[in-house]
Parts: C-alpha cells; structure tokens; sequence
C-alpha cells in the first residue's frame, strides 16, 4: 500500500476563534472557510479545522492519509476498519484506529486512479 500523510484534522469549539489563531497567530494561509469545515495550505499536508461534535471534542486531532484504493485495502483487512467505507463530496473515505486506537482516515479520489 502506498500512502501518503495528506492533512490533520483539529477538532474546535469555535471556528471564527480557531481561524484567527491559525491564520492571525501563526500566518497560516487560509484557503478554504466555512462554518463547519476549513483548509488551511500548509504545503503538502492540509490543516483541516472541523467542529467539534461530542463523539470528537474539541482539542482532539484526526490524522488523513490518500492511497490509491481504499476498498482494496479495507478488503485486505491490514488495518482495523470500525466501519465500511463510505462517500462523502466524491471521495472514498474509510476511518481505521492506529495501534493506541486513534482514529485516522483513508481517502481515494477517483480522478486519481
């Protein structure tokens, strides 16, 4: 399996706030803004800033990985899957534990392929 580290998910109670200390406190340039999800370009990895929900409090952080087939390799069953992967906005999403049972996630795009 070919994998790449492509974003940090960082969980926060508050958006607006959680913006202006990246963009404002560390220079970080914002690229993409909403209420519920927001991008920063950090170069080759993504800082993602999601709102906080009670299965992920704010402070916790979700790693992101892309590999080339993510049904591949949750039919390989290498890595310890919860649950099925799903599609959300056109990309293949599967959420897997690390070995401390960390959530992280495994993306495909299918323009990739």
């Amino acid at each position: 399996m070919e994998t790449r580290f492509t974003y940090a998910i960082r969980y926060v109670a508050d958006m607006d706030k959680a913006i202006a200390f990246y963009r404002d406190k560390l220079g970080l340039k914002l690229s993409f803004p909403s209420p519920g999800w927001s991008e920063f370009d950090t170069g080759s990895v993504t800082l993602a800033l999601h709102i906080a929900t009670k299965e992920k409090p704010a402070g916790t952080t979700e790693l992101g990985f892309r590999t080339e087939d993510v049904q591949r390799e949750y039919a390989a069953k290498s890595l310890n899957f919860p649950a099925a992967p799903r599609v959300e906005h056109g990309v293949t999403i599967a959420t897997f534990t690390d070995m401390d049972g960390a959530p992280c996630a495994l993306n495909s795009h299918p323009e990739q392929r």
